[in-house]
């Protein structure tokens, strides 16, 4: 795809579209980029692709980084990839967090506790994010920390947005019920939980032999609340080779707003 605005100067020169602050909350992002890249086709792992001139991993620490409430980022990958992605990072970006790694696992939930074990001491806050989301917007992620601080009784909160499908449960390929879509919500990352309540929670799982299908089903099932956040429908994950085409149009129509409206386009 061709663009008419260089994406990738545009992130090196854009520090952020939010406030800098002094972090008070001691948040933490752990950015899971653990997948093999089966379903995306690609041996290598999608999160090396190139996105709009960088590897697709790099627009998701980028975002991160740029969310004033994060001061730390854990970037768990395969040890194999390791060495690529901060390469990549370090070629392509200018960050203010620091920066460490974490070994992936076997399963994202794996992945994950992985990620836990290698935050620093003193983050009361861990931020989940997949490094397949690459057009999360910083403000996203600002919104769901908000939201868990802004409430005592919870455990969570998540990016997610309403469903705007049409629903249907299915059983051999025949429609059972089509239930009422004002209920479901389309779940996303960022998924921002108080560390020690998503540690107890990935514990009793990895005792009981359960998996789940995001962290905060853990969380949930462990007795916790989480909270929705709604967020764009344009915070997509990339799965598929067709993914990678709308994230492209995604962040080359964002970053040719701020350019023509000249928002932070200003040296660090």
């Amino acid at each position: 795809m061709n663009s008419s605005v260089d994406c990738r100067l545009c992130a090196q020169e854009l520090p952020s579209a939010l406030e800098r602050k002094q972090p008070s909350n001691h948040v933490c992002a752990v950015i899971v980029a653990g997948g093999n890249g089966v379903r995306f086709g690609n041996p290598r792992g999608k999160q090396l692709v190139s996105l709009c001139g960088m590897p697709m991993v790099c627009w998701s620490v980028l975002a991160c980084d740029r969310a004033p409430s994060i001061d730390a980022i854990v970037l768990v990958a395969p040890p194999a990839r390791k060495q690529q992605m901060l390469d990549a990072i370090a070629h392509n970006l200018r960050l203010r967090c620091p920066i460490s790694f974490a070994q992936a696992g076997r399963t994202r939930q794996e992945s994950v506790a992985s990620g836990l074990e290698s935050v620093p001491k003193g983050y009361d806050i861990v931020a989940i994010h997949d490094g397949a989301r690459p057009a999360v917007l910083p403000q996203t992620i600002e919104q769901v920390i908000a939201r868990l601080l802004k409430d005592s009784t919870l455990g969570g909160a998540i990016a997610a947005c309403p469903s705007v499908d049409t629903l249907k449960i299915v059983e051999n390929s025949l429609i059972v019920s089509t239930p009422d879509r004002s209920l479901y919500w389309c779940a996303q990352t960022p998924q921002v939980f108080h560390l020690r309540a998503l540690y107890n929670a990935l514990s009793a799982a990895q005792r009981e032999g359960y998996v789940g299908t995001d962290d905060a089903s853990l969380v949930e099932r462990y007795g916790s609340q989480v909270a929705c956040v709604q967020s764009p429908r344009s915070n997509i994950k990339v799965t598929l080779p067709e993914d990678l085409v709308i994230a492209e149009a995604l962040l080359e129509r964002r970053f040719s707003e701020e350019s023509r409206l000249g928002e932070g386009i200003r040296p660090s």
